[in-house]
């Protein structure tokens, strides 16, 4: 079964929405959908140093995606507006990615591919490596996940409660980044930030609870997966784009109803 192309392509893209789904409700609860921007951009800068020093894409992208979310998670710590942190970081790692790769000589590689995504190129060990960073994100997700809650509703509370919110800041940000480098082959850099949020803000239209938009961003997400595989080989369109374009179509189509309280 897993030597067919597209069957490995679902199965990865189902293994990512384990993490983004949940992940995703907690970025559009927090606000930080500039976050995952920021992290994506930085992966750029990781996949031309891969080439640049010959080691695995997935390991030198998740050294500057963590390295990105340490850098955030200590500024924001120090009273910086993470809006403008986010903005300046996001845009220097692309630029300083972009730089590198045309510094790297002999490199002939198509950025767009990872701009953009190739999950139909997923071999049988990007498979493993993505459900691998996948469940390690949702069992971390798993054990903070009332931490996680009461620091998002109210860190003030949360501390008074015995909890340090910076801990849990940091928990999901370095689960961002583990997320951003296990995805940049399916989806790319550019359109990982996209699945994180379209998803959960779908699913908020219909959730009561916390876990139930968890749940709903997962669903909603792996069925963006199987329609933009679709369309993808129905219409010849690229993977990824064509993954976020269903997913977007999903949001809309939920506007109809009138959202839960």
């Amino acid at each position: 079964m897993l030597d067919d192309f597209l069957t490995r392509a679902a199965l990865a893209g189902a293994g990512l929405t384990l993490a983004t789904g949940p992940l995703g409700s907690f970025v559009v609860w927090r606000r930080m959908a500039y976050f995952g921007d920021a992290t994506a951009h930085a992966a750029i800068l990781g996949v031309a140093l891969s080439f640049g020093f010959g080691i695995s894409v997935y390991a030198g992208t998740l050294a500057v995606a963590l390295g990105m979310a340490l850098t955030v998670a200590q500024l924001s710590g120090r009273g910086h507006a993470m809006d403008t942190v986010l903005g300046v970081l996001a845009h220097s790692a692309l630029a300083f990615g972009l730089i590198a790769a045309s510094l790297i000589s002999g490199l002939r590689v198509d950025l767009s591919a990872w701009l953009f995504g190739d999950i139909l190129a997923v071999s049988r060990a990007d498979l493993g490596i993505v459900w691998g960073g996948a469940l390690l994100v949702l069992a971390a997700l798993v054990w903070r996940w009332q931490g996680l809650l009461a620091a998002t509703v109210n860190e003030e509370l949360a501390q008074a409660s015995g909890l340090n919110p910076r801990t849990e800041r940091l928990v999901l940000v370095l689960a961002l980044a583990l997320t951003v480098a296990v995805s940049i082959k399916i989806v790319g850099a550019l359109l990982i930030a996209a699945l994180l949020i379209v998803p959960a803000a779908t699913a908020r239209q219909f959730a009561r609870t916390p876990e139930t938009m968890a749940l709903g961003a997962t669903a909603t997400g792996a069925v963006s997966i199987v329609l933009g595989l679709w369309a993808s080989m129905r219409f010849d369109t690229p993977a990824g784009p064509s993954i976020v374009a269903m997913a977007a179509a999903l949001f809309t189509a939920s506007l109809i109803f009138p959202r839960r309280a």
